[in-house]
């Protein structure tokens, strides 16, 4: 039986628009589970994004409730918020946020000092999972803006790695790529979660869906639909059909 790592309960999400409100999560019952690649789909504008910063402890919900390991995260303080996420969460986003006056190496460095103050095990660290990435030593040392945006794109996951989550969120992590670089980016997100790491992933490309386990449709401020697949084998035609049709259904 799968763990439960995150779950909401009669989540709710308004927002305040010239006096109208706008209920764009509508108490939402929910179970993420540790191991999966869950992916958040939908039509533009659902509130998938806003979803996964109510999970993520990013933005705190209306009403109701989200737990991480059963425990009750929407009720803390936003410096307490902010701990949670340092020590629990990684996140990857379409734009890699990497500060622009700082090498590849010290970007990922920079976060591992957070939780560290070993410099030499940070840096040790860093570099495994540099390398583990196809990133050269070459560059490590590069600027942000001397990379692709693939070599930069998993750069950020590797920084979202480096203190272990145990979770990591991510949005629309290949929305900014050409189809070179978003594959490269694809495949590791589907190595670190054959290797156990649990991600939920917002998207609305059915290139990017299909590396999950359990699709999730969003609409109209809850969870509409929901497709199940194994892990994720390159050249699976099977995978694909059945993840289009259920699409098809959903009115995607």
């Amino acid at each position: 039986m799968k763990k439960t790592i995150l779950a909401t309960n009669k989540l709710c999400k308004t927002f305040s628009n010239g006096g109208l409100q706008q209920h764009v999560i509508k108490n939402l019952d929910l179970e993420i589970y540790e191991g999966d690649f869950t992916v958040i789909m939908g039509p533009s504008g659902a509130g998938k994004s806003t979803l996964l910063y109510a999970l993520s402890g990013m933005d705190k919900p209306t009403l109701g409730t989200v737990s991480f390991l059963q425990k009750d995260i929407s009720s803390l303080s936003n410096d307490k918020l902010a701990v949670f996420r340092r020590d629990n969460c990684g996140f990857v986003f379409q734009q890699t946020y990497l500060l622009d006056n700082m090498s590849i190496l010290d970007n990922i460095m920079s976060c591992g000092l957070l939780v560290s103050k070993n410099r030499k095990d940070v840096a040790e660290k860093a570099k495994k999972l540099l390398k583990s990435f196809d990133l050269s030593e070459a560059t490590w040392r590069k600027f942000p803006s001397q990379v692709s945006g693939g070599e930069g794109q998993r750069a950020g996951i590797a920084r979202a790695l480096i203190n272990n989550p145990k979770i990591v969120f991510a949005d629309e992590p290949t929305g900014a790529l050409n189809s070179a670089n978003g594959q490269a980016v694809l495949d590791t997100l589907s190595e670190i979660n054959n290797s156990g790491q649990s991600i939920v992933m917002v998207t609305h490309d059915i290139r990017s869906a299909r590396r999950g386990n359990r699709i999730l449709y969003f609409r109209d401020g809850g969870i509409v639909g929901e497709c199940d697949l194994t892990k994720y084998k390159s050249g699976d035609t099977e995978r694909h059909t059945k993840l289009k049709n259920f699409l098809t259904e959903m009115g995607w």
